[in-house]
């Protein structure tokens, strides 16, 4: 993907906080793009299993829409001194167009807003191909740790500083 790609996936797309309306959209797109890792995993990783209504309530889901479809979901939770990505989802359709990294765009740029030094997520160990995206972006591995929720399942704890400078001119 060129740099070209980049720019008219982002001129092409809409970001948005999710409302109620929008729950079992996200259940299903989050369970669409974690599929390929049940399989790799023995069992649906976390995201999967994940009540988002509490979390639409709490203003920590984002949708991003190409046209009139649902693109992609990024979970992120505000703490005192960090963000915390809970979750980047793309749908299968989008995938590999560049919408994961214009999520991960959005989460600095919220990290930025809230004025917080910090983005922090975690993955696990089984998801490579994830770990080589954030490793790309800018994110350094922080430490490893076993699941305390799933028994042999290793977490990756990941970390990037935000970058204050404004992206807007």
């Amino acid at each position: 993907m060129g740099k070209d790609d980049l720019i008219t996936v982002q001129s092409s797309f809409g970001m948005r906080l999710a409302g109620p309306e929008d729950l079992a959209a996200i259940v299903a797109l989050t369970q669409a793009a974690y599929a390929p890792y049940s399989a790799i995993l023995d069992a649906p990783p976390i995201p999967v299993t994940e009540d988002y209504a509490p979390r639409i309530a709490q203003g920590q889901i984002w949708l991003l829409e190409s046209g009139d479809e649902l693109a992609g979901v990024i979970t992120l939770e505000r703490h005192e001194d960090h963000a915390m990505i809970f979750s980047v989802a793309v749908s299968p359709a989008f995938q590999g167009k560049g919408f994961g990294i214009a999520l991960l765009k959005h989460a600095d740029e919220q990290a930025r807003q809230w004025g917080l030094p910090e983005i922090r997520l975690y993955t696990n160990a089984k998801m490579e191909r994830n770990i080589a995206l954030y490793l790309a972006y800018g994110y350094r591995e922080t430490g490893r740790r076993p699941n305390p929720y799933r028994p042999g399942w290793m977490l990756v704890d990941m970390a990037k500083p935000v970058d204050n400078r404004s992206t807007t001119a």
